[in-house]
């Protein structure tokens, strides 16, 4: 059983790689070829962030090809690989900054200057800073000459830190077309009172379950005393919810008269691609923790 969810993981582990670079580069070239030059001062930034995700998800999958092919990385080789991945995903979230000053100073004829901080400002702001804080510390956890203890801490602080991110940026647009149209759009569709539930109260569970999890581990002296169960239950819950909310996106189409959820949910939704992370979380699940040494 070991040896079969070891396989599992590898394939997985491929898939999604495979399936980040591959959605990413996508929205990459199409952000790219949307380009807009009068807003430009989000556009470009946002495009450049992006383009910083799509170096970091193609050395992600070169660095797993040569996993599953069985090259082994040496240690310095796979350190290295990990900075890279941690320094570029930084940069990447610190271009969504523009659109936080964006957010907090812009107002239209349509729309009031409180729609655009509500929807804009705030979540681009925490992404901008929480973010790049806590994957620059990772970046100088991490070091071939250094113990892991503090590289697997602040690791998994970062991946605490980033579905709170979500669950910040998701609910801020729920909160933002509750601006708009009120809440009876919600009283009146059993699959928009889910969908909110679904993401402000289960995204924060979710959160809240990975931040016990961040802090009950923190004494790990390297990756192999990790409680793997625990982290495949947090990627397959947090790939679900991707799954779920593009699930009824299939079934039941564009609701028409929402503005915003629609654009952040499924149709701009640059972290789609987290619908394959259970093919990582399950095989997880089936683990064993390596135990401690004796004497």
């Amino acid at each position: 059983m070991e040896n079969k969810s070891l396989w599992a993981f590898k394939i997985g582990l491929f898939i999604v790689a495979f399936t980040w670079f591959a959605f990413t580069l996508y929205q990459w070239g199409k952000s790219t070829y949307n380009f807009y030059p009068p807003i430009a001062f989000t556009d470009l930034p946002g495009s450049i962030g992006l383009g910083f995700r799509t170096v970091t998800s193609f050395i992600a999958l070169i660095a797993v090809l040569f996993s599953v092919a069985k090259r082994d990385l040496t240690t310095p080789e796979v350190v290295t690989s990990f900075r890279w991945l941690v320094l570029l995903s930084a940069a990447y979230w610190i271009f969504f900054l523009p659109s936080s000053v964006w957010g907090f100073q812009f107002s239209s004829i349509g729309y009031s200057q409180e729609f655009f901080i509500l929807e804009a400002g705030l979540p681009t702001l925490v992404e901008g800073i929480v973010m790049p804080t806590v994957l620059v510390v990772l970046f100088f956890k991490v070091s071939p000459f250094k113990p892991a203890r503090d590289a697997v801490k602040w690791g998994l602080i970062a991946a605490a830190a980033n579905i709170f991110v979500l669950w910040f940026n998701y609910t801020s647009q729920w909160w933002s077309e509750i601006y708009l149209h009120g809440v009876d759009f919600l009283l009146g569709s059993p699959r928009y009172a889910f969908e909110f539930v679904f993401t402000v109260c289960g995204l924060l569970l979710l959160g809240v379950f990975a931040a016990v999890y961040a802090k009950d581990s923190a004494g790990a002296e390297k990756l192999g005393e990790l409680d793997l169960r625990k982290a495949g239950v947090i990627l397959t819950a947090l790939g679900l919810y991707f799954g779920v909310i593009a699930l009824l996106w299939l079934l039941f189409g564009d609701p028409g008269f929402l503005l915003i959820w629609p654009i952040f949910s499924v149709l701009h939704n640059v972290d789609l691609w987290m619908v394959t992370l259970p093919l990582l979380g399950v095989p997880l699940m089936f683990m064993k923790k390596k135990r401690k040494a004796e004497g």
